[in-house]
């Protein structure tokens, strides 16, 4: 399985750094060539570029704005993948799928492993988990990445507002009693590729199934924020006072995990891959944030 890896996701966080990294090999595709609300459009993108593998990397991620639009949401997380994954098992193609933490309810109170039952709480967590479902049962060769708390130099993300407010603001405020992993999508790509080389050496049926992939270690948003903004400090950023609040002092429209940590040891386990700490890779984030790379 040498080959082009098509990547949908156009914009995104995870496409640009499979860009960025993946190299030759790596398509991006996006709207309007491949796009869920136009259906045609999917079948045509597999069959003009015949990759050996797709990484699906896109979404609707707008969280709290499914709550009103579940169609939208619904054709771009479940209806549209089913159909990328329906093309992809006609040519036999792989299928990587990206989907998150949110099909879960956040209250085990310890990390998630891939056999816990799924109880999402919100239009965006439930589009997610039946995209999960279709897209296993219309591909047989489809891995499932479930990631959570993605951030980038690029793109719109939590590191890069905080920063942001952070230049702006002597005081913030910020969630201190929701738990995660944070995930930096250069870090996810790098993953990604890893497993890509192990497929390469032939598919196995084992390998099928749903794996949780994101940063190592354990975070609030409040933790995410003080990083990154004492890393920007380093950097000659003032550093803001940022108090920790409740959930309830911040609400907002789709209700979030309140502990949606995922046990990463299936990926090892299979994959040998584990992603890097998320306090050694914010810092990287930071840095190029703060010292843009020369093209």
């Amino acid at each position: 399985m040498g080959g082009s890896i098509l990547v949908t996701g156009g914009r995104g966080q995870l496409a640009q750094s499979l860009a960025k990294l993946g190299g030759q090999r790596v398509i991006v595709v996006g709207r309007p060539e491949f796009d869920f609300d136009r259906p045609a459009t999917i079948a045509a993108t597999i069959d003009r570029y015949k990759p050996s593998l797709v990484v699906n990397a896109a979404a609707w991620t707008a969280v709290d704005l499914a709550e009103s639009e579940v169609d939208g949401a619904t054709r771009a997380n479940e209806t549209g993948p089913a159909e990328l994954a329906r093309a992809c098992a006609r040519h036999d193609i792989p299928l990587i799928h990206v989907s998150t933490d949110y099909v879960y309810a956040g209250d085990k109170g310890t990390p998630y492993t891939e056999t816990d039952p799924i109880s999402p709480q919100t239009v965006y967590g439930h589009t997610k988990a039946a995209g999960e479902q279709a897209v296993l049962a219309e591909n047989p060769r489809t891995i499932v990445l479930r990631t959570a708390w993605v951030y980038s130099p690029h793109g719109k993300n939590f590191v890069r507002t905080m920063l942001n407010a952070g230049a702006k603001n002597p005081q913030l405020k910020v969630v201190g009693d929701q738990s995660g992993n944070p995930t930096s999508s250069d870090d996810l790509a790098e993953g990604i590729l890893a497993i890509i080389e192990k497929l390469q050496q032939g598919w196995q049926d084992g390998y099928a199934g749903v794996y949780h992939a994101t940063g190592s270690g354990e975070a609030t948003w409040h933790d995410l924020a003080v990083t990154a903004l004492q890393e920007a400090a380093k950097a000659g950023q003032p550093m803001p006072e940022v108090t920790a609040i409740r959930t309830q002092d911040w609400p907002t429209p789709a209700k979030r995990p309140k502990d949606s940590r995922l046990d990463g040891a299936k990926l090892e386990k299979v994959f040998g891959v584990k992603l890097p700490h998320w306090q050694d890779s914010v810092a990287r984030t930071v840095k190029e944030i703060m010292v843009p790379q020369k093209p």
